[in-house]
């Protein structure tokens, strides 16, 4: 199994099988609107604009698990992102990254991780980096701004 196994809900609630970026280095983010890491979504879309033409995707998934902080709908959220802070990124649906209502996406990211860190996500804006054939390399936590993880982009991207 990889990343390109599974499908998620878009924000018209169709089905996009990841399969789509094969090849691609992937930045994958539990995000929230009303959070106090939001303004990450700045560095994000700097990285994006940055290596997205070098074959670099930011994937954003916003969940309201995390204190109610991503409470609109999926429409609402992903025109806030766009017209706040100018993401040009895909936003999908919203989704549950912990419990029994978690995305099978989240459950493959964390138990790829294993060890210690193949626990529950913590808080918003955690982040899994995704090598060119969809290998989960590295989990950062929601501290970790985005361009601190810049120099691991560049190395996967060669």
């Amino acid at each position: 199994m990889s990343v390109y196994d599974y499908k998620v809900k878009q924000v018209d609630g169709t089905n996009k099988n990841l399969s789509v970026y094969r090849g691609e280095v992937l930045l994958i983010v539990n995000t929230a609107t009303g959070c106090g890491f939001t303004p990450q979504y700045e560095g994000l879309q700097a990285l994006y604009e940055a290596y997205h033409e070098k074959g670099f995707e930011v994937l954003d998934f916003p969940c309201n698990q995390f204190g109610n902080q991503a409470p609109g709908s999926n429409e609402e959220i992903a025109s806030f992102c766009q017209m706040t802070y100018q993401t040009s990124f895909p936003t999908f649906a919203k989704i549950d990254v912990n419990g029994e209502n978690e995305s099978p996406l989240y459950t493959y990211l964390k138990s790829m991780q294993g060890g210690l860190l193949n626990k529950a996500v913590k808080w918003n804006f955690t982040k899994f980096l995704v090598d060119r054939e969809g290998n989960v390399v590295k989990r950062y936590g929601s501290q970790t701004k985005p361009e601190a993880i810049e120099a691991d982009i560049r190395q996967l991207l060669g």
